[in-house]
């Protein structure tokens, strides 16, 4: 019997990459999956529905249970749909996967304004497209031992700051916002929410990589046991924090969190404010990790 055995999943960007390494892990320990795919290119232009459909198959070739659904997550009614499809078909919902996004990179200077909002949209959007109808759901159950399970994906192009990435970057650190704001709110209706900072080789990180060979082991299927973890029922103490994944590294986040305070009995004035921050704050910001993106200060 698998970890997932008799949980039913909704996977958004499960045609392909991670989301579709996802759907196969999940179906192969148990569950059964809806899976979403509108089929774009990278940069979400064009559209397919066959690489949803062609997992699908594959998974109910291998006797598990699948169903497959090429619309366009970013549109609510397809979040919708998906959710009632999970229960019209398999009965219920246990866990909703987003993993649906888009790449147009662009330095800041350089990025147009279609550019930003496609790639918020897809992102931003995308998830809340399938949380808000699942929780409405999860809610509904009233169970605050239902074993729900939000799993968002995030990426460190957020939590680090990648330099030509501004859209996808502000949308990531949405997530990792949105996934602290469900934790919060839905725990009481027994549904936990965490993200995932995945690094693995997919059609996205190869406009990145820029020819360059990825190490074997940053194969999508390596970010499924993360995912298949949050997906049971023994996380339930896990939730409101960020997870990275990278090969089989599997890494926990801080959140953030107050390093330094100056205090004072008056208004501040700014002069003496600046003699404060410096003397207190400049230390302990030397002494905290930088991003890895950048250069200097």
């Amino acid at each position: 019997m698998g970890t997932l055995e008799g949980r039913v999943a909704v996977i958004t960007g499960g045609g392909r990459g991670i989301g579709a390494a996802i759907a196969r892990r999940f179906a192969a320990e148990g569950a059964a999956v809806v899976i979403n795919d509108l089929g774009t290119a990278a940069d979400g232009t064009g559209g397919d529905a066959g690489p949803a459909g062609q997992v699908a198959e594959e998974i109910t070739a291998a006797g598990g249970r699948a169903i497959a659904d090429g619309g366009d997550v970013a549109d609510t009614a397809t979040g919708e749909r998906l959710v009632d499809a999970a229960v019209d078909t398999f009965g219920r919902l246990d866990v909703v996967v987003n993993v649906a996004g888009i790449l147009r990179d662009r330095m800041i200077f350089n990025l147009a304004e279609e550019d930003w909002d496609a790639v918020i949209r897809v992102h931003l959007r995308g998830h809340y497209s399938t949380i808000r109808p699942a929780s409405a759901y999860f809610r509904k159950q009233r169970n605050p031992l239902g074993h729900y399970r939000i799993i968002n994906f995030t990426s460190t192009s957020g939590l680090q700051g990648s330099p030509g990435q501004p859209n996808y970057a502000a949308a990531k650190m949405g997530i990792v916002g949105l996934t602290y704001s469900l934790a919060q709110a839905l725990a009481k209706y027994g549904v936990t929410a965490n993200a995932i900072a995945p690094t693995a080789a997919t059609r996205l990180v190869a406009g990145v990589a820029n020819g360059r060979d990825l190490p074997p082991e940053l194969a999508a299927d390596n970010v499924t046991p993360l995912a298949a973890y949050l997906a049971g029922t023994r996380s339930d103490w896990l939730t409101g924090r960020v997870l990275s994944s990278a090969g089989h590294r599997v890494a926990l986040y801080a959140n953030p969190t107050e390093v330094g305070v100056v205090n004072a009995d008056t208004p501040w004035e700014p002069e003496k404010l600046a003699d404060e921050i410096e003397a207190k704050f400049r230390p302990l910001a030397d002494g905290l990790p930088y991003s890895v993106f950048t250069a200097g200060r």
